[in-house]
């Protein structure tokens, strides 16, 4: 079908009335919301996206973070009683640093905010510090510094187990630390005894020596710890690995110690407020599967069969605000045939993205550039940084044609939908009254909320320095260093305030260990996949901008270790079909030797060329890699509703045709 402009008074007009019918004829959970990675970058979109939400009164929130990170809130609620507990490590004093499936030369960290993670790599080493990459491919910042260890991809919770085996074998634990701290080692002890690295070695490839090594620089030096990020948290045991690695930083006695893991304030104590509050806090499960929600939203993976199986609670309408889960959820070509039969599906975005083209209505939002803000609530809330400072900033351009920002749409759809954001008559009230005195006070202005009175409310509340008095420091405000002998003790949120080391939920769901290290050693000898990030096309974000286009081309590929091309008959160009349990993507290979052997790697977030609103993007014959990976409950990680997409088998078989310009280049 084609598209029609309306007005936003018809648009929120025809989208309140069918929430309104919704709501009453099949209950508020029929209505659901999307919430993607893009809306995080503001501050004030997921809080009035989820005020929506709390004011239809519904439960059916979903978010990108169950495709990338997830992993680390479930276990974080277990262990430390809050899921935005996040400990980091202490990069400007640490002296032995491992990095597990990340690349921040690439991601320049995740979750953490780091000036120039180079130079800082870089740093550790000039003072004599050791750094070590455990990856399946020698990454570009295993290129720059530190020592590459191989690892064959999704067996990463097995390096852990030995690692903490290692551990106790050398008597690197702080057993002062663990009495008075931490409750549950006994039990962590117990399940590490048979995983010692000659026998993780026959899976993970990392020699047991080379481990014991690790672990010995890890015990004497002063200051140390384990980070881990996408490709441990998407490999298939992402809460389970994460568990072990927070284990392992704090029995050594290097959780909230100078150079080791670190757990910041942001402008208020965020965990004490959050806890107090109950924010982040939900307890139910999942209609289908039966999962935990996580940061009170349920599972992308199940989203699918939320619309899709009929039933009390079954899902009708949907919000995508931020977001292209067409693009970036696992088994996409599924959810987009559920997203077909929803009764309504808004999209609130910049681009007429692979979701936003077969909405009922896309609401055009302002960019980056066209709102004043603060930084990201990772160090905003929970001062995620290396450096702990503050910053604001004005919007640098005004919106242009019908372009509106999130809180001010929300608010209308709120008011259309006969429902009070955060479900309280009052707020709606007072945010409606100072749009109107905003509105009347700068006619010239879009129709909105005054995102920068709002912003300095924030900061007013918290007690630190107005927005105005930030914009006088154009590169941040500098607080206060992060401070250790600031948790243990003090800021841990669980019914004993000891850090929890052996949570039932993780003990129980330990015991499939055996089976998956019994499957993967039988699967020794298969392919296995793993996404490539890019910085130029940040994720799914810049395919529509030429310019970042030119070094990728009008395509990915799939890398491939040289000596793997030869052994089936392949060469630079040549295209494959590469097949999983769901689904079969084709394109043309290119030789990676930095690839462990055994291992593909193609690079995510392509395939647009069914986005009506991205003219340069569509023209591309980028493939959709996320369509190989499983969707629905069984293929999901139980403890935090995590999608399996690296890490997981393929098969690799040469093509006899071309690439077509589709989804899956088939």
């Amino acid at each position: 079908g084609s598209y029609e402009e309306i007005s936003w008074e018809q648009a929120m007009k025809e989208i309140g009335q069918k929430v309104r019918q919704l709501k009453n004829t099949d209950g508020p959970d029929s209505i659901g919301k999307y919430v993607g990675t893009a809306a995080g970058f503001s501050v004030l979109h997921p809080v009035f996206a989820q005020g929506f939400m709390s004011g239809i009164g519904s439960k059916s929130m979903y978010s990108s973070s169950t495709q990338d990170c997830s992993n680390k809130f479930a276990v974080a609620r277990l262990m430390y009683g809050f899921p935005f507990t996040q400990p980091f490590p202490d990069l400007e004093n640490i002296n032995c640093l491992i990095i597990v499936g990340a690349n921040p030369l690439m991601s320049k960290w995740s979750f953490l905010q780091v000036n120039n993670p180079s130079k800082q790599l870089q740093e550790i080493e000039k003072r004599g510090g050791k750094i070590y990459f455990v990856d399946p491919r020698k990454t570009e910042s295993a290129s720059i510094a530190g020592k590459h260890i191989f690892i064959r991809p999704g067996t990463d919770v097995f390096f852990f187990l030995s690692f903490l085996n290692e551990l106790i074998t050398q008597k690197g634990l702080d057993i002062d630390k663990i009495q008075k701290f931490y409750s549950g080692f006994e039990e962590v002890k117990l399940l590490v005894r048979n995983w010692d690295a000659a026998k993780t070695s026959k899976l993970t490839g990392i020699e047991a020596n080379d481990l014991k090594n690790m672990v010995s620089q890890f015990v004497k030096s002063n200051g140390s710890a384990i980070y881990s990020s996408t490709g441990v948290n998407m490999g298939g045991n992402g809460s389970l690995a994460f568990w072990i690695q927070e284990v392992i930083n704090a029995v050594s006695g290097n959780l909230d110690k100078k150079g080791g893991t670190l757990v910041g304030k942001g402008i208020i104590d965020f965990l004490k407020f959050g806890v107090k509050n109950g924010i982040l806090m939900r307890d139910d499960k999942s209609r289908i599967g039966s999962l935990p929600s996580v940061n009170d939203g349920y599972a992308g993976g199940i989203l699918a069969d939320e619309i899709l199986t009929k039933g009390e609670g079954q899902i009708k309408a949907m919000f995508v605000t931020g977001g292209n889960p067409l693009i970036t959820m696992a088994n996409s070509q599924r959810l987009k045939k559920a997203f077909e039969s929803l009764e309504l599906l808004v999209t609130l975005d910049i681009h007429q993205n692979e979701t936003s083209s077969i909405a009922h209505y896309v609401l055009p939002t302002t960019d980056p550039f066209q709102r004043p803000d603060l930084p990201f609530v990772f160090p905003l809330m929970l001062g995620l940084q290396q450096k702990p400072y503050i910053q604001a900033t004005k919007a640098l351009v005004s919106p242009k044609g019908n372009q509106r920002d999130e809180a001010s749409i929300y608010l209308d759809l709120a008011k259309a939908s006969g429902v009070s954001l955060f479900g309280s008559a009052m707020g709606q009230k007072f945010f409606e009254l100072i749009k109107r005195y905003y509105s009347f006070k700068n006619p010239e202005r879009t129709d909105g909320l005054p995102q920068q009175a709002l912003l300095n409310g924030i900061l007013r509340l918290s007690r630190k320095k107005s927005f105005n008095s930030l914009l006088k420091h154009p590169h941040g405000f500098k607080m206060k260093k992060n401070a250790t002998d600031s948790f243990l003790g003090k800021r841990i949120y669980t019914k004993d305030r000891k850090v929890n080391l052996a949570p039932t939920l993780l003990l129980e769901y330990s015991e499939k260990l055996h089976n998956d290290f019994k499957m993967e050693l039988d699967n020794i000898q298969r392919f296995k996949l793993i996404t490539k990030r890019s910085v130029t096309t940040h994720n799914s974000w810049t395919h529509n901008t030429a310019s970042m286009l030119e070094k990728e081309g009008d395509t990915n590929y799939a890398y491939m270790h040289p000596d793997d091309l030869k052994d089936l008959n392949l060469a630079e160009n040549n295209f494959v079909d590469i097949t999983s349990v769901v689904n079969s993507i084709r394109l043309p290979v290119k030789p990676l030797d930095t690839l462990l052997r055994k291992t593909i790697a193609v690079p995510h977030g392509w395939g647009h060329q069914s986005a009506r609103g991205m003219k340069i993007a569509n023209k591309t014959k980028g493939v959709n890699v996320n369509i190989l990976a499983a969707d629905g409950p069984e293929a999901l990680d139980k403890i935090s509703g995590m999608a399996h997409l690296t890490g997981f088998f393929v098969e690799i078989k040469k093509s006899e045709s071309t690439q077509n310009n589709s989804w899956s280049g088939l």
